[in-house]
């Protein structure tokens, strides 16, 4: 897009055109997304993210239509709400790494160590463009997510125990916002 721009020269004002045009190319896909039969909260997932070229958008949006027709799918997307919803009330900022030394729930460590295989296992297919294998696999994290959830209260009153629950939970929701915010699926 930025290419297209500069061959227009002193034509134009380059000047935040490209992002412009596009927001327009964007807002058209809604209205092709709609008239395919594609649900709006698939959209808005997507776009959430705002990915750089239309391309990679629609693949993204086909990644997370297949997504919503898994089992798992509307209730990883309510995790993905509750955990948006923890991590934005939040005080001050969530820490980056997580520190097992602060596990006390054997749950905890389980969901650690399913985010880590997880991870391992959808960087290939993220530089590859396979958002649908990748949420597939993401997929697989729903019982270590409820199991968590089910066994540990994430406001501890340990400081050092809650910040990492953040950290956990900032590092999961972090592995679904790399192909769109499922939390709006919900």
């Amino acid at each position: 897009m930025k290419f297209a721009v500069t061959q227009f020269g002193a034509k134009i004002k380059p000047a935040g055109l490209a992002e412009q045009v596009l927001e327009f190319i964007f807002d058209r896909l809604r209205a092709r997304y709609e008239d395919e039969g594609v649900d709006v909260a698939v959209y808005l997932s997507v776009r959430a993210l705002q990915p750089a070229s239309a391309l990679d958008f629609d693949q993204r949006v086909q990644a997370v239509q297949a997504f919503r027709k898994l089992p798992q799918a509307a209730a990883l997307a309510a995790v993905n709400k509750r955990v948006s919803n923890l991590l934005s009330k939040a005080e001050g900022s969530i820490a980056q790494t997580v520190e097992p030394k602060y596990f006390d729930n054997a749950n905890e460590f389980s969901l650690y160590s399913a985010i880590q295989q997880a991870d391992h296992a959808i960087q290939p297919m993220a530089a590859e463009r396979q958002y649908s294998e990748s949420l597939a696999r993401l997929a697989m994290l729903r019982e270590p997510v409820d199991a968590f959830f089910e066994a540990v209260m994430v406001n501890a009153e340990d400081a050092n125990v809650r910040a990492n629950r953040y950290a956990l939970l900032s590092r999961l929701r972090g592995l679904f916002l790399g192909v769109a915010d499922i939390s709006l699926l919900g």
